[in-house]
């Protein structure tokens, strides 16, 4: 055997390595693209699945929604009433801030000693009122121990 011959020969052994090499990769190849063939086989009945649940999920909330909506307006008209009763509540009070200033710029504009002739009046008035009320209470209180002890 010549040197032609011993070439030849190990380049046909070495394309051999070189087939069995890369049909080993194209068999590994194959068997990842059968596992994508059977993913995507099963994908459309997934999507559908997913779908129809998004479908129900979209349902409950425009159920959801409309109750919502259903309820809010029965609570309309309390918002609306609670509404006026706030501003019902703001005139008012704007009103007495006005009656207290008013009363208050006539006080600064009156006699000191009339003023305080009228306080202890009105002090004097109110301590009575609060003893009379003291007394009563107490009053119904010993009533009421006289006729349990009886």
């Amino acid at each position: 055997m010549d040197l032609t011959g011993i070439g030849v020969l190990l380049i046909g052994i070495a394309i051999l390595i070189l087939a069995i090499f890369f049909a080993r990769i194209l068999n590994n190849i194959a068997s990842i693209l059968g596992g994508v063939d059977k993913t995507v086989e099963q994908l459309p009945k997934q999507l559908d699945n997913m779908f129809d649940e998004t479908g129900k999920l979209l349902s409950n909330s425009n159920n959801t929604l409309s109750d919502v909506n259903e309820k809010l307006g029965t609570l309309t008209p309390l918002f609306h009433v609670v509404g006026d009763v706030g501003e019902s509540t703001r005139r008012l009070s704007s009103t007495l801030v006005d009656v207290s200033k008013s009363s208050k710029s006539k006080l600064d504009k009156g006699d000191p000693n009339e003023q305080k002739k009228k306080l202890g009046g009105l002090y004097g008035s109110t301590a009575l009122g609060l003893y009379l009320f003291r007394k009563r209470k107490e009053t119904k209180q010993n009533d009421g121990w006289k006729r349990y002890e009886s």
